[in-house]
């Protein structure tokens, strides 16, 4: 459990949008980490602190609506006020979520920064905050498990290609800090 702050700034990092009977929604893996993000808000309220969410995410898939702007409903309906939520629906990537987040949140560093997402995503999202001067609490949303089985099962090889993403996304991350292009 996080570590709630008088002023506590909880992130959720976008997952991607899928066409599902003719309408945009969150992806499978999206629904979790929004669920997590708007309990954590409750909970960040219940404590008494100031909380405000930033949904991060834009439109890396060009489906026509940014990952923010698509979530925000179901953040809403789970009790985010509207007045404590912020979208940030220009980034294409991890690193432009966290560059992108840094600009709303200026010079004035939040008592508590939580960064919402799956735990496949959560070492490269806290890297980018990371490189930002931030240091992040990580609240992971779910966690995907493979079962050992005597036939291969679309979902491991759907989870090796996950982890082979963010393995490559982590490398290309470091590469780019050491060229200085990050």
């Amino acid at each position: 459990m996080p570590s709630f702050a008088p002023k506590t700034t909880i992130v959720l990092m976008g997952g991607g949008t899928d066409r599902r009977h003719g309408e945009l929604v969150p992806k499978r893996d999206s629904m979790p980490r929004i669920a997590a993000a708007a309990r954590l808000y409750r909970q960040c309220r219940e404590s008494g602190a100031s909380c405000r969410l930033i949904l991060s995410g834009g439109d890396p898939q060009h489906h026509g609506q940014a990952e923010a702007d698509n979530y925000a409903p179901y953040v809403l309906a789970q009790g985010v006020a509207p007045a404590d939520l912020i979208r940030e629906n220009k980034s294409l990537n991890t690193y432009e979520n966290a560059q992108n987040v840094m600009r709303i949140l200026g010079n004035a560093h939040d008592n508590a920064l939580i960064v919402v997402t799956s735990a496949y995503h959560m070492r490269r999202s806290v890297r980018a905050f990371e490189a930002f001067g931030y240091e992040p609490q990580p609240y992971v949303s779910d966690v995907r498990e493979n079962r050992l089985t005597v036939l291969p099962r679309f979902r491991s090889l759907e989870n090796s290609e996950l982890a082979l993403h963010e393995v490559v996304g982590l490398a290309r991350f470091h590469v780019w800090r050491w060229l200085h292009l990050y």
